[in-house]
């Protein structure tokens, strides 16, 4: 086994790992359970392509720990798993559907243990395409058995989550006016522009894809500024919305902004990196309470709710909690990240104490 492969595992305390190696597409599939404590893991599937697979499986044990953190702030009765597909090359066609059928079967034959939908990589048409091997996927309209994209309701979120977050933190409640810097124009952060843009905020975006970023800004009314230059560019608030790790050593004190508010996961490099922010007084709301939407709307139409409207609208309870963290967090002077740690600990002693 590889030396970094090694070390990974014998640091990492989740509940399990799944590791293969599918050798039609020389492919490190990690499935890493993090804790049941409150139900079946659960968790996206992603795929990239990494430098080496140690990368693949750190981001895995990494996601996988934050959904454990996602699940219990939101009360959903899930628990902390995620899964990464660390393909050598981008994948199409038939050699992208081998896979995933492979990849399926792997994940039934963890008999519920390991439940899944989209990440990044993925999509609506690969989670079906899992689906024909796998009965553990979630996400499907419980009436025509449709796969709804998750990402509407998590770009929602996060709007609803910036708002309450600037009506926390800066003078006067509104949106109207303020300099949002959304970097990474996907499907959640295009989505996230056009709530902001309806609220009247004025929108900067950065994308690596220069192309689709220039699209998005001109459908937005945008300014786009280069990707070396998003942190040390003026804003209100600092919206991340593609790869984690943004927030380092590095960044920090490059960033002109009071408020960090975004989808991305795992947006702290390292724990210290919250102090960091603290530091410099900027507010971060914690990726894994503002994103929630897409796991959130999950957990509703496995109950049964389909009304898209009614499902965009349940996620304002989102922005409640990223408030009451907030005022938390203010109250003690202390990072955000520590109150949202106290609401995770509470949820999971409860169902401890329960069990």
């Amino acid at each position: 086994m590889d030396d970094n492969l090694k070390t990974l595992i014998q640091r990492w305390d989740g509940l399990g790992l799944v590791c293969r190696f599918d050798h039609p597409t020389q492919t490190w599939v990690f499935i890493c359970l993090h804790d049941n404590t409150l139900g079946p893991c659960t968790g996206g599937t992603r795929m990239k392509v990494y430098s080496e697979p140690g990368e693949g499986l750190l981001d895995a044990m990494r996601l996988a720990e934050g959904m454990t953190s996602k699940w219990a702030a939101i009360d959903v009765a899930a628990g902390g798993g995620k899964a990464v597909l660390a393909v050598a090359k981008p994948l199409e066609g038939e050699e992208r559907r081998g896979l995933l059928l492979r990849y399926g079967k792997l994940v039934q034959s963890l008999g519920g243990g390991f439940r899944t939908g989209e990440d990044m990589g993925t999509g609506t048409d690969d989670m079906q395409v899992i689906a024909e091997e796998a009965d553990y996927i979630h996400g499907f309209h419980p009436e025509d058995g449709s796969k709804v994209d998750p990402s509407p309701f998590t770009a929602r979120a996060v709007f609803v989550g910036i708002r309450n977050a600037v009506s926390e933190v800066l003078e006067g409640a509104s949106l109207n006016g303020r300099k949002v810097l959304i970097q990474g124009v996907g499907s959640v952060g295009a989505s996230l522009g056009k709530y902001l843009k309806e609220a009247g905020a004025e929108l900067i975006v950065s994308d690596i894809d220069e192309p689709r970023c220039q699209r998005v800004a001109d459908l937005l009314d945008a300014t786009v500024v280069p990707n070396n230059e998003v942190f040390s560019t003026a804003c209100d608030v600092y919206a991340p919305c593609a790869v984690g790790a943004t927030l380092n050593h590095e960044t920090i004190p490059q960033l002109q902004c009071r408020i960090v508010a975004g989808s991305a996961n795992n947006q702290l490099e390292e724990p210290a990196d919250a102090d960091r922010l603290l530091a410099r007084n900027i507010v971060y709301v914690p990726d894994y309470i503002i994103n929630a939407g897409g796991a959130l709307s999950f957990s509703l139409l496995d109950k049964g709710l389909s009304d898209r409207q009614a499902l965009l609208e349940q996620m304002d309870v989102i922005g409640d909690s990223v408030a009451e963290i907030l005022r938390e967090a203010g109250a003690k002077g202390e990072s955000p990240i520590v109150a949202a740690q106290n609401r995770v600990d509470r949820a999971l002693a409860k169902a401890r104490d329960n069990s």
